[in-house]
């Protein structure tokens, strides 16, 4: 198969859409006995299933998996015949589950919604090298050269870059955190000011804003943007709020939330900030655990969000979800089982713009 590479298209201006962008699918890559899943397998297969669910009910889902045959099954039996028929099973072997990290970031022409998208495979290394990472950072070519994805390759395996490390508004700006992209074992010797320039000519975007506080106790991927902060149509942006006064993170994140009354749009306003509340602590023998509600999904027609059994947060982080996605069903998801992993939802997908189906 001919990889066509990125600078066999044309000049027109690709840029990075918002979550929000209308969706072709969601990429699962599904869990087995091999990865740090295994003592608890049968619940994380559960929680996948659901989420499952939930994205084959509104749009297709690609899933990645080591064993289709058994995935199919475990499908079966709670998902009905509409949905089985959006989901799509390509054999991949994995490291380990989290899509956002390892699946491509992709790019679309927003003056041609007839042109390929640009599926961009940066380099997965781990988090800085501090997990396997050799079988994931393989996924994107063997997923695109088994045509489970259209569009143009664009080899950017000269540079780590984690999808859950960036956020896009659609319209040229995006968030990430210099505790992250600046951590060691990622690109060294590259400054700050070099990493900047290499995402906006990446990304195709006019601006990146950097965030230097909000890093989630029990999170090991150095402190990803999608943790703490996330964009929402209409300039808004959602984020944890400093809701404890007792909490071992509570001045860090209110240094997060003073960071963001000073950040304004392209167009010089300030934003509109939704507060999300910050978990009660969560532990798992003795270590706390990245619990977050900043970690949501949007996909077509619906948003769906991580809850961990604290019925007055959870709702208070559905309504307010609700409010910044209107006209979008809100499915709330009991993720205690993920964060395990210190991760939560958005973690362990990643979707993909219309066109690239």
């Amino acid at each position: 198969m001919h990889v066509k590479q990125a600078n066999d298209m044309t000049n027109s201006k690709y840029t990075l859409p918002a979550e929000w962008h209308n969706q072709a699918c969601v990429q699962l890559t599904w869990p087995h006995e091999d990865t740090d899943w295994q003592p608890y397998l049968d619940d994380i297969v559960e929680t996948f299933v659901q989420i499952a669910k939930a994205v084959a009910h509104y749009e297709p889902l690609v899933i990645a998996a080591r064993d289709p045959e058994a995935v199919r099954e475990e499908l079966a039996e709670s998902l009905n015949d509409e949905e089985m028929g959006r989901v799509t099973i390509c054999p991949c072997d994995n490291n380990d589950t989290w899509a956002r990290d390892h699946a491509f970031i992709t790019l679309v022409d927003p003056t041609d919604s007839s042109a390929p998208v640009r599926l961009t495979d940066f380099r997965f290394n781990g988090w800085g090298e501090k997990f396997a990472a050799d079988k994931d950072n393989a996924l994107n070519r063997r997923l695109y050269n088994a045509a489970i994805y259209k569009g143009t390759y664009a080899d950017a395996n000269d540079f780590v870059l984690e999808g859950g490390s960036i956020e896009s508004d659609g319209n040229g700006t995006v968030l990430t955190t210099s505790q992250c992209l600046l951590a060691p074992h990622r690109n060294q010797p590259m400054t700050k000011a070099e990493i900047e320039q290499r995402l906006k000519d990446a990304l195709g975007v006019d601006r990146v804003l950097w965030l230097d506080h909000g890093n989630l106790t029990g999170d090991d991927t150095d402190g990803h943007i999608d943790t703490i902060v996330r964009f929402a149509p209409d300039d808004t942006l959602l984020y944890i709020a400093p809701s404890i006064p007792d909490d071992e993170q509570h001045a860090d994140f209110e240094a997060l939330e003073a960071q963001l009354r000073t950040l304004r749009t392209a167009d010089g306003r300030p934003y509109r900030l939704l507060p999300l509340p910050m978990n009660r602590p969560i532990f798992d023998d003795g270590d706390r655990l990245p619990a977050t509600y900043a970690n949501f999904l949007v996909i077509n027609g619906a948003v769906i969000v991580p809850t961990y059994d604290q019925p007055d947060l959870d709702n208070e982080a559905l309504s307010t979800i609700a409010t910044a996605f209107p006209g979008r069903d809100i499915i709330g998801i009991d993720a205690r089982t993920i964060i395990r992993q210190h991760g939560s939802i958005h973690c362990l997908t990643m979707q993909y713009p219309a066109g690239a189906r």
